[in-house]
């Protein structure tokens, strides 16, 4: 075994057995860009996992709170019968990539003929994981905004689509494909709730000065957090600077009175802003 050493005596614990351990070798420290930085991610336990460590292999050390948790529909019904009909469309739109945990069908059952749409990378990344690749994703802004400026969603009239995403939500991509002619069905395959436990672990963590940058990627999340955070939580919140990939969320953080850096978006939106922060404060 590389990188343990071995302890001179063995021990039994199976007669007539010698069982030899080994302890190992203290892990070295971290190194890269973002080394010595404890980045907080709250983003759904999903994609939480995949962000930590890609912030892991630049140094960095993730912090772990999900404001956000994603449960099934409570209702089926509307997915079910999307999945039964889905030859019958010409567009489907994955809002998330919890849409796609929840709502994609398996890959054979995909028809070639529907094209797919998704608002950013890690929504297009989800579904090629998943089998259904060729996403079609925005140019301008990762957002419904961004799809609606897609050439061919200028015109939609006669065709049918489909918008998998959770309960409620904004309607903007809805709205406007039916203005443009198109027929609009939803599959609801998620529901979004707060999180059922405390922070205190969290509360600690900013409190010894672990939590050096904080990273949201929904409004509903930043409530979310600031709600569970507490008096103490929020007033400890205030120092780290916190981090948005995109305009309407980093306003609703400026809202709440905390230093915000508006980032590109998208995980590298996120991570460019992460390291250019890292690099003027290693300079100052």
């Amino acid at each position: 075994m590389r990188g343990a050493r071995r302890v001179s005596s063995p021990t039994r614990d199976v007669p007539g057995r010698a069982v030899v351990t080994y302890a190992l070798a203290p892990t070295p420290p971290a190194r890269g860009p973002l080394a010595g930085l404890g980045v907080l991610v709250t983003r759904p336990a999903r994609q939480a996992g995949a962000f930590a460590q890609k912030l892991a292999a630049l140094g960095a050390t993730p912090v772990v709170f999900p404001a956000i948790v994603i449960l099934p529909p409570a209702d089926r019904s509307s997915l079910d019968a999307v999945h039964a009909r889905l030859a019958s469309y010409d567009l489907a739109f994955f809002v998330s990539a919890n849409a796609v945990e929840y709502g994609a069908p398996d890959a054979a059952a995909w028809p070639a003929r529907l094209a797919v749409f998704a608002p950013g990378p890690g929504t297009a990344e989800a579904l090629a994981a998943v089998g259904i690749g060729g996403a079609r994703i925005p140019t301008t802004t990762f957002d419904s905004e961004g799809l609606l400026a897609l050439p061919e969603l200028a015109e939609a009239r006669g065709k049918r689509a489909v918008i998998f995403r959770g309960e409620g939500g904004r309607e903007t991509l809805a709205e406007a494909l039916a203005a443009r002619g198109a027929q609009v069905d939803h599959a609801v395959c998620y529901r979004r709730a707060a999180p059922s436990s405390g922070a205190a672990g969290l509360v600690d963590a900013l409190r010894e000065g672990r939590v050096h940058a904080v990273t949201v990627t929904s409004s509903e999340g930043v409530d979310n957090l600031w709600q569970v955070l507490g008096d103490e939580g929020r007033a400890l919140s205030r120092r780290p600077p916190w981090f948005a990939p995109h305009p309407r969320i980093a306003e609703h953080v400026r809202a709440l009175g905390l230093d915000v850096v508006h980032t590109a978006g998208g995980d590298a939106g996120l991570l460019a802003g992460l390291l250019a922060w890292a690099a003027a404060r290693a300079g100052a």
